[in-house]
């Protein structure tokens, strides 16, 4: 039976429908089924016409439990719009990045045709990615609840006026200070919004949850890294009536009042990430942000067994010279060991 291929893209851009005409057209020479909404594949027929692969509608002629895999085209944005529609499923997705950073794609524009090979070959692994419940409680009734695979921000709602909160973590309050917003994100969300806010960088396997201030007007309001397990929270105080507003992933927003409060924990619900390469995220963070890295020389060469390293390399450890060392430090009151 043949495997079916989603394939995703903003066919609100030119080169991202040319990029979803490719990749259709190379699967189908693959012998694998692509896949499309009706809307996205209305769009290419519109450009391409009789020259469009032969493609299967998602949710009309196959449900999304059936495909194997999503190819998304487009940049971080896109990604997180396929993420919304896979989540909850066993569907992963697998980013050909035709914007700008691309930090959630795996491949670039110009390595589709092989990102299309190494699909047909299955010649990429699965990696789950931590997501994020989102609660809104206004006067203890909650009013909305949603989730995130990259940040909740709370923000204010007037550009005007700053918005006054306070941070929470495990039920204990951290500090109260006015901002323009609070950023709550996962370690996949640290080289987003949170890193534009200036918090730290979170290697993706690393299990945490970060809040990170906004233009704060206090002493301390420093990023903060908790445990998975911890509840954040930051409610929007009453004494102004400046009220602000809950942007998930730069998606969804929900309006927050004064008095609201916002409570993030980590979601039981994964979305999955496709891999074709093990490089170290390290690596992928220098190529990414183009960050110098001129004149590193590299871990020193480990010794081949049985190799007799010089005094030198030896820790300084030779008898005579041991003997001459310990010496100078016992005359000048030092303690030998």
């Amino acid at each position: 039976m043949s495997r079916r291929i989603l394939v995703l893209a903003h066919t609100g851009r030119r080169a991202a429908m040319t990029a979803a005409q490719e990749a259709c057209t190379q699967l189908h020479s693959s012998g694998l089924i692509p896949v499309m909404r009706r809307r996205d594949l209305e769009d290419i027929q519109a450009e391409y016409g009789v020259l469009t692969a032969p493609t299967e509608i998602l949710d009309e002629d196959v449900a999304l439990d059936d495909v194997d895999l999503g190819m998304v085209l487009g940049g971080d944005g896109t990604i997180l719009r396929a993420a919304e529609l896979v989540r909850g499923t066993s569907v992963p997705l697998l980013g050909v990045n035709l914007g700008h950073v691309g930090f959630l794609a795996e491949s670039e524009r110009a390595d589709l045709a092989q990102t299309v090979h190494w699909v047909v070959e299955r010649a990429y692994t699965v990696e789950e990615r931590m997501t994020i419940d989102v609660k809104v409680w206004l006067g203890g009734e909650l009013i909305s609840r949603t989730w995130a695979l990259n940040e909740a921000a709370v923000e204010k709602a007037d550009r005007q006026r700053m918005l006054e909160v306070v941070i929470e973590v495990d039920a204990r309050p951290i500090s109260s200070f006015g901002c323009d917003g609070v950023v709550l994100a996962t370690p996949t969300g640290s080289t987003a919004y949170a890193f534009s806010a200036g918090g730290p960088v979170v290697w993706p396997e690393v299990e945490a949850l970060l809040l990170a201030p906004i233009s704060a007007h206090a002493l301390f309001a420093k990023p903060l890294v908790v445990s998975p397990a911890s509840v954040l929270a930051v409610e929007i105080l009453t004494r102004t009536d400046a009220a602000g507003v809950l942007w998930c992933d730069g998606r969804r927003s929900i309006d927050l009042p004064p008095g609201s409060r916002v409570e993030v924990t980590r979601s039981k619900t994964p979305v999955r990430l496709a891999r074709t390469h093990l490089t170290p995220f390290s690596e992928r963070l220098v190529r990414k942000f183009q960050l110098p890295t001129h004149g590193w020389r590299g871990p020193a060469p480990v010794p081949a067994a049985g190799t007799q390293l010089s005094p030198a390399a030896d820790g300084d450890t030779a008898p005579g010279r041991r003997a001459a060392r310990d010496a100078a430090v016992s005359d000048s009151g030092g303690i030998v060991e």
